[in-house]
C-alpha cells in the first residue's frame, strides 16, 4: 500500500502525441486515490498502472483548457459502467461546474453513484478536503484563465511509543492515545514523567504542491513555501521565453527557480512543449538552477518519503 505516492498519467501539453499525453495525475494517499486534472486517455493509462477506479473519490480541475479536462466526462462515464458505488465529488470553478453538470445529464443519466461538485472561487486560497490526516487546499495560479494550484499536505503524526518504558512505568492502555499525542505520563503516585522519556520523534510529514499552467510569478512560490516536492509546468526551453509569456506557461528554469524560492525538497517538471524531440535541455536548464529535478512521464511513480 502506498503511504504516499504521485502517479503521472499525462504530462505534455494541448493535445495528446505519440510520446506523451495530456496533464492528469493521480495521488494514492494511504490507498485513498485523488485525481488532478484529467486530460484525454487519462483513464487508460489508471488501466495500465493498475490504479483501481473504485478508490477514486475526488478530483482536482485547475482549470478549464481541454487538455487538463476533456477527459472527464468519459471517466465519469466508466465509472458508472463500472458501477461505482461511493460518492465522486469533483472540485472545479463555478462555470465547469455549470458546464459538466450539462454534460453529465445527457451522456450519464442514471449514476449509479452520488455525483458532488465543489467549487473552487478564483483567485483565492481555499481549503477544499480535509480528513484525519491529509488536506487538500486551492491557491491561484496565473494563466490565461482562472486557474488554480494545490497543496496536498499531511497532519502531524503520532510520536513514536517506546515500548520499555510503558512497561517499566506500567503505563496503563488508555493512556497511551494522549502520550503518542505529547501528553506527558503522571504516574499513581503523582510522579510526572515527561514525554521525551517515554517516546521518540514522530515522522515527518509530507507535503505535493501541483502548480499547472501557469506564468512564472514570485506568488507561486510563496504560496508553496515549505513544501516538499513541488510539481510546475515547464513548457518550455530558454528560447522560447517569449512564447511563454504570450501563452501564459513557465520555462523550465522558471519552474526551477520557484522551487528554488519555495525551499521545496525536489522539483518534478512536466507539461511540455510537443515542439521538443526530448526533454534534455528543459532538465539541463532547469538543473542549473536547482539540484534536484525529476522529468516527469507517463506511468512515472514517485513515492513521497
Amino acid at each position: 500500500m502506498a503511504n504516499f505516492q504521485i502517479n503521472i498519467l499525462g504530462c505534455g501539453s494541448a493535445t495528446p502525441s505519440m510520446k506523451h499525453l495530456p496533464s492528469s495525475q493521480i495521488i494514492d494517499f494511504r490507498n485513498n486515490l485523488f485525481m488532478i486534472d484529467c486530460g484525454e486517455c487519462a483513464q487508460l493509462t489508471m488501466r495500465r498502472m493498475k490504479l483501481k477506479f473504485s478508490r477514486l473519490n475526488h478530483i482536482f480541475i485547475s482549470h478549464l483548457h481541454g487538455d487538463h479536462c476533456f477527459g472527464l466526462l468519459g471517466l465519469i462515464s466508466t465509472l458508472a459502467l463500472h458501477e461505482k458505488q461511493s460518492a465522486l465529488t469533483i472540485h472545479i470553478h463555478a462555470e465547469g461546474a455549470k458546464l459538466f453538470k450539462q454534460m453529465v445529464d445527457f451522456f450519464c443519466r442514471d449514476l449509479p453513484f452520488e455525483l458532488n461538485f465543489n467549487i473552487i472561487e478564483q483567485g483565492k486560497t481555499q481549503l477544499l478536503f480535509e480528513n484525519n490526516s491529509l488536506t487538500v487546499t486551492a491557491f491561484p495560479l496565473y494563466h490565461r484563465v482562472p486557474c488554480s494550484g494545490f497543496i496536498f499536505q499531511e497532519k502531524p503524526k503520532m510520536r513514536h511509543i517506546r515500548g520499555e518504558m510503558v512497561k517499566f512505568y506500567n503505563i496503563p492502555v488508555r493512556c497511551i492515545h494522549d502520550i503518542k499525542n505529547g501528553a506527558d505520563y503522571v504516574t499513581p503516585e503523582g510522579q510526572v514523567i515527561e514525554n521525551s522519556r517515554l517516546t521518540t520523534d514522530a515522522d515527518p510529514v509530507m507535503s505535493y504542491a501541483y502548480c499547472s499552467d501557469t506564468l512564472f510569478d514570485h506568488r507561486v512560490a510563496q504560496a508553496v513555501a515549505g513544501v516538499n516536492t513541488i510539481y510546475h509546468e515547464a513548457t518550455y526551453v530558454d528560447d522560447d521565453h517569449a512564447l511563454a509569456i504570450a501563452r501564459g506557461h513557465s520555462t523550465a528554469r522558471e519552474a526551477a527557480i520557484i522551487a528554488r524560492e519555495a525551499q521545496a525538497q525536489r522539483l518534478i517538471i512536466g507539461h511540455y512543449s510537443k515542439r521538443y524531440t526530448d526533454e534534455d535541455t528543459l532538465l539541463k536548464q532547469a538543473l542549473e538552477e536547482f539540484p534536484n529535478v525529476i522529468l516527469a512521464n507517463e506511468q512515472l511513480r514517485v513515492d513521497l518519503l
